[in-house]
């Protein structure tokens, strides 16, 4: 176990070490090649300036866009292909697995799920992001309350089920209670449950986590937007009478407003990929399948590419537009 451990540390190092010496290597030889092709001196050194100049951010792009190219763009296509084959992806089948997915009761099933995490996660997350961020930031130890609200973003989102899966665990009858919902009820005199198995609320004992995750991100971002609201607006109202109360509602609010619905759909966009959280603690089962397991359940349990395949697409169709929102409201927001 312990030389497992050690060739698992030793091939971690040499993956950083190989990357990062890697990237260093690439620009300094690409802008060394560079240079030697188009010099800076000589009768033609203004339109070799020129070329150097649209050719260099090209290397320092090229590997992502071709990384990019492989890994994102060629599966799509990938994909899109394999939706209309069998599950081998061998025999043409039309639009049999579209039928499929339109009447199958697990896709249904997901489906809710994912409108009522989407619902809830990014509105719940986003909200005590900023009563987080306004709170944090009046108080002396507001950085201290920050670094702790902001941890688990530093927990892989498995860790974090794992942790939960303890919370809400249950021993049964005639055992000691180790999992603190359970030991919490039973204190207050109610009973303690398998509540990851209770129907409707299991859903929302796994969002509990997402949001537990998502709410540092929401907070130090909107903390970072509360601060560049200018003095002068909050000292002018605090002049004319203004509350608390009324400055963060009627002034800071509206001016970080655009940042707000970036956050919000940044955070929707995990929600729509939510599958680590899913798979640890119930692994979809008691009616809380989401899309992202289900696509997993077909591909590498079911083994067929062709249904997998065509959850996946359902899913980058959900996403893709409200990315592209996203990066266009982040861009105005830079802008303005």
């Amino acid at each position: 176990m312990d030389q497992t451990l050690i060739a698992q540390a030793v091939s971690a190092l040499s993956t950083i070490v190989i990357g990062v010496f890697g990237c260093v290597a690439w620009f300094w030889l690409s802008n060394l090649a560079l240079d030697a092709v188009l010099p800076s001196r000589g009768p033609k050194i203004g339109r070799n300036l020129a070329l150097a100049a649209m050719i260099r951010p090209w290397l320092f792009l090229g590997p992502a866009v071709v990384a990019l190219g492989v890994y994102l763009v060629y599966p799509i296509f990938v994909s899109l292909w394999l939706s209309f084959h069998d599950s081998r992806g061998e025999t043409f089948v039309g639009l049999a697995n579209y039928r499929w997915l339109m009447a199958d009761g697990k896709f249904h099933e997901s489906l809710r799920n994912n409108a009522l995490w989407l619902v809830v996660v990014p509105t719940l997350a986003t909200l005590f992001g900023l009563v987080a961020a306004a709170l944090t930031d009046r108080i002396r130890w507001g950085n201290v309350a920050k670094s702790f609200i902001f941890m688990p973003m530093a927990v892989s989102f498995v860790g974090a089920a794992v942790v939960w899966k303890f919370v809400y665990d249950y021993r049964g009858e005639g055992q000691a209670e180790i999992g603190l919902l359970s030991a919490l009820v039973t204190a207050l005199g109610g009973t303690a449950r398998a509540w990851l198995t209770v129907p409707g609320w299991n859903s929302f004992l796994l969002m509990v986590v997402l949001i537990w995750i998502q709410t540092g991100f929401a907070m130090v971002i909107l903390s970072a937007a509360l601060r560049g609201i200018p003095e002068e607006t909050l000292e002018a109202a605090t002049i004319d009478g203004a509350t608390p109360l009324q400055i963060f509602f009627r002034i800071k609010v509206p001016q970080i407003w655009g940042t707000i619905a970036v956050v919000w759909t940044t955070i929707t966009i995990t929600v729509l990929k939510v599958f680590d959280i899913v798979l640890t603690m119930t692994n979809g089962q008691w009616g809380t399948q989401v899309m992202a397991n289900l696509m997993f359940d077909w591909m590498f349990r079911a083994n067929d590419a062709g249904r997998a395949s065509t959850v996946a697409l359902v899913i980058m169709a959900l996403v893709t537009p409200i990315m592209v929102w996203n990066i266009r409201t982040a861009n105005r927001e830079m802008q303005g």
